[in-house]
This record gives structure tokens, C-alpha cells and sequence, in this order.
């Protein structure tokens, strides 16, 4: 579009100021102007560029800009206040972008002196977990699954990790020990830069302590409280500031509304601070292989199975078509079951609770479901959700619409699937999960893949 772009990296006012009238100078081919001394000078420099055509203009990672000259925004207000003024009918667009969110909304929030100016805020997501093993070029669904429980959906990952993408299902060892187990590669290091960048000035070792306690599976501020040793009042601080900056995601139970559930946002952070951290030390001086064959059984447990049942709330969503549960989901949560006693542990949950939008209820529940990533499911599996489904009847739910289901990374047993023939049951494997398409009659409710 003939637009002009600078990139800001972290650095003094005047080097920035030095660096983009170089750069600019280049775009118009003129000589560089003397150095400025003032971003009101630059600003108006960059405006001037739409006064005989429409032309877009990126500041790129702009809050790098904003921390080392706080008064840019206010004087990009001021340029185009003045703009107004003039009546100059001057078609600059000026895009500006970052990838620090939190500060990106502060920047644009309803007490900054840019936010009267905002056409548009476009958050760019991550990848769904469809789309990065089509990315990743991976067709085997296992392999496509426990890769995006390490890198998760940012595309910039597979560039830190060399372009290097697994071969194939056995290669995914091999892949983690060249790769994220490497010194050499920026992937080594990311998860620790993620939580430098998104954290600023906060008290770092309490953040990654609390990360590692939701990692290693306390769901609620009391529980990462109790493990840290900290009192409620403080983990609620900490954790705050954590979903505050993205890091966090926090949902209220799907049976207990009043009981908060907290997950990490950012896959590499679960693998980090789950899998590899209490063993990095031990990357010094023995080899990434035999690390890794330590840490592999904390990985399918700790990290791969609870990223499976995530996957497939996110499959409820995104992708499976209504005609699964009756009805259009609206939510789709891990929910702890009345009735269950503490102690029972994982017996007590559901891991993908769906609830939606029936004739008579917009909260219906549709469906009890457990994942299991690395078990073949059978029918006492079946009798387990029934029994769920009586305690949560026996509890005042009403269960006339709910499908119990069965989730799995390795498959079922011919007599689960005789159940499901009979329709006693749902089943989702991977290659549903990654594979099967939306019918048209279900298109609307979740992205189908075309």
C-alpha cells in the first residue's frame, strides 16, 4: 500500500528519534533530517505524509516507545488536535501496534489521550489448535496435540525453534531435546522473557512461584495460597496481576459459581514452569536427552493430559456441531460435583461440563464429560459419569438433557463403542477432535474447517 513502517526496539528516546528519521528519510529519499530532539517534531513528520494521499504508517511495538517517552500518546493527541484545527484534510492512518497487551490497552483505555482517537483495537489470537498443526504441517493428531502443548499457537515459536517441526510421532522426543531443550535456540529462554516483558516491575519470584503451583494443578486462590505459604489477600494480588497481563485465565467452576478456577494462558509457560523448570539447573551439566527422560512422565500428566481436556472444551466450542449435544453450546468448563467427597481427587471432576441454550433453559445442561489422555476408556468409565449425573440430579441439576461423554487421547473399548452405537454415549477421540467437519446445519455454531 506504499505505507511507511518502523519497527521501535527497547532503547533511549534518542536513538529511537535518530533511527526513524534515518529510516523515514530513506522512504522518501531525501537526506536525513537533523537529528530531532522532539517526538512533536517526528509526529508532525509522519503526518505530513498523508496530506496529498491516503498512506498507512506503522510505529510498531509501540509501547517500547511509550516507557522510555511517556508523553508520546499526549503528543499524538496534540498533533491531530491541531490537524482538526487547521481544518488540514489530511488522510494519514496510523496503525499503531505491540505486542504487550496489557500496556496496549492501558494505552488505548478510557483515560488515555489516545482513546478518543481509536477507530479500531484488533487483538491478533493465537492459532486454534486446528490451525497450528496445519501450520506446524503436521498431520498425525497425537503428534499435532502434544506439540501445541509445548509451543501452544504462536506462529513466532516455530522461527525460535529453528523451523524445525517434528518428523513424525516418534521424532517429538527428539524434537523437544533439539529445540525447547536447547541453549541455542530462543525458545530455551522464552518462557522466562514472556514473564519478564508482561510482568515489568512486579515481584517476579512470587509470579513464578504462583505459576508453578497452578501448573502443578491448584485451581483456586486458596489452594496457590496455601502452597506458597501466603496468605489469601496476597495470592488474590499476585494472581490478579497475572490474568491482568494475559498471563492467566480464571472461569468460575461449571457447578460452583462461586468457586474460581485459574489456568495458565500461554502453553510454554505450563511446560515451563510444570515440566522443566525444577530441572534447568540440570540442563548445566547433563544432556538434554536425559533430562527430558525425567521430565517426560511430568509432561503426559502434568502438562499433556490437562492440555488435552482443555483442547477439548475448546473442540465443544469451536468445532463440534450441535447435533452432538442437542443443542447449541454456549459454555463448555471443568465443574467439581457436588456431592463428591475432597478426598475422591479426580473422581470428583468433570472435565468438560457443556451447558446451552434449550427451549426451556439457557443454561440446560447438555453434557458430563471426562478426558483421559493416555487411557482407553471403557464402560466403567460410562458408569462413572451416570453416577455423576445421579449426584447432580440428587442436588437439584437438571439432567433430562445431558449426554454423558467420553474424551480420549488413545481410544475405546468395542463395548464403549457398542454404548455409543446405542447412543448411551458421546466419543471423542484425536481424529475428531482435529478432523471431523461441521455439517452445514451446524456451521454457524463453531468455525468449521473448509
Amino acid at each position: 500500500m506504499g505505507g511507511f513502517c518502523f519497527g521501535a526496539q527497547q532503547a533511549a528516546g534518542a536513538e529511537s528519534l535518530r533511527r526513524l528519521g534515518d529510516e523515514l528519510a530513506r522512504y522518501t529519499g531525501t537526506s536525513p533530517p537533523n537529528h530531532w530532539h522532539r517526538w512533536e517534531d517526528a509526529v508532525d513528520a509522519l503526518l505530513t505524509l498523508g496530506d496529498r494521499r491516503p498512506v498507512p504508517i506503522v510505529l510498531d511495538e509501540f509501547p517500547d516507545l511509550v516507557r522510555e517517552s511517556p508523553a508520546l500518546p499526549s503528543i499524538i493527541h496534540s498533533a491531530y488536535r491541531h490537524l482538526r484545527d487547521e481544518g488540514r484534510d489530511n488522510r494519514t492512518r496510523l496503525l499503531l501496534s505491540g505486542s504487550a497487551l496489557p500496556l496496549m490497552h492501558r494505552l488505548f483505555g478510557a483515560a488515555s489521550p489516545l482513546h478518543e482517537l481509536a477507530d479500531l483495537e484488533l487483538v491478533v489470537h493465537p492459532l486454534d489448535f486446528r490451525q497450528a498443526a496445519r501450520f506446524w504441517d503436521i498431520d498425525d493428531p497425537r503428534l499435532a496435540l502434544l506439540v501445541h502443548a509445548v509451543v501452544g499457537g504462536t506462529p513466532a515459536y516455530r522461527r525460535y525453534a529453528g523451523d524445525h517441526a517434528p518428523s513424525g510421532p516418534n521424532d517429538f522426543d527428539a524434537w523437544v531435546c533439539r529445540t525447547v531443550l536447547n541453549p541455542r535456540t530462543p525458545l530455551f529462554l522464552e518462557a522466562h522473557h514472556l514473564l519478564q516483558e508482561e510482568t515489568d516491575h512486579w515481584d517476579r519470584a512470587l509470579c513464578h512461584s504462583a505459576l508453578t503451583a497452578i501448573a502443578s494443578g491448584c485451581s483456586t486462590p486458596g489452594e496457590v495460597a496455601e502452597r506458597l505459604g501466603i496468605s489469601l489477600t496476597d495470592a488474590s494480588h499476585c494472581l490478579a496481576l497475572l490474568q491482568a497481563n494475559g498471563l492467566l485465565h480464571s472461569e468460575p467452576d461449571a457447578f460452583r459459581s462461586n468457586l474460581i478456577r485459574l489456568r495458565l494462558a500461554e502453553p510454554l509457560l505450563s511446560f515451563e514452569h510444570a515440566a522443566l523448570r525444577p530441572h534447568r539447573s540440570a540442563l548445566e551439566h547433563q544432556g538434554a536427552d536425559e533430562v527430558w527422560r525425567r521430565v517426560r512422565p511430568v509432561f503426559d500428566s502434568a502438562v499433556a493430559g490437562p492440555h488435552f481436556a482443555q483442547i477439548c472444551r475448546d473442540w465443544v466450542m469451536g468445532f463440534a456441531d450441535p447435533t452432538v449435544f442437542g443443542a447449541r453450546p454456549t459454555r463448555a468448563a471443568p465443574g467439581s460435583v457436588p456431592g463428591m467427597a475432597r478426598h475422591a481427587g479426580p473422581h470428583a471432576e468433570a472435565d468438560v461440563v457443556v451447558r446451552g441454550r434449550t427451549d426451556a433453559d439457557s443454561g440446560a445442561l447438555l453434557s458430563v464429560g471426562v478426558a483421559r489422555w493416555d487411557e482407553v476408556m471403557d464402560l466403567h468409565h460410562l458408569e462413572h459419569l451416570r453416577h455423576l449425573l445421579d449426584l447432580l440430579a440428587a442436588g437439584g441439576e437438571d439432567v433430562t438433557h445431558a449426554r454423558p461423554a467420553c474424551y480420549s487421547g488413545v481410544g475405546f473399548t468395542p463395548a464403549l463403542r457398542a454404548a455409543e452405537g446405542e447412543g448411551h454415549v458421546v466419543l471423542v477421540g484425536l481424529d475428531r477432535l482435529y478432523w471431523e467437519e461441521v455439517s452445514d446445519h451446524g456451521s454457524e455454531a463453531g468455525g468449521a474447517l473448509r
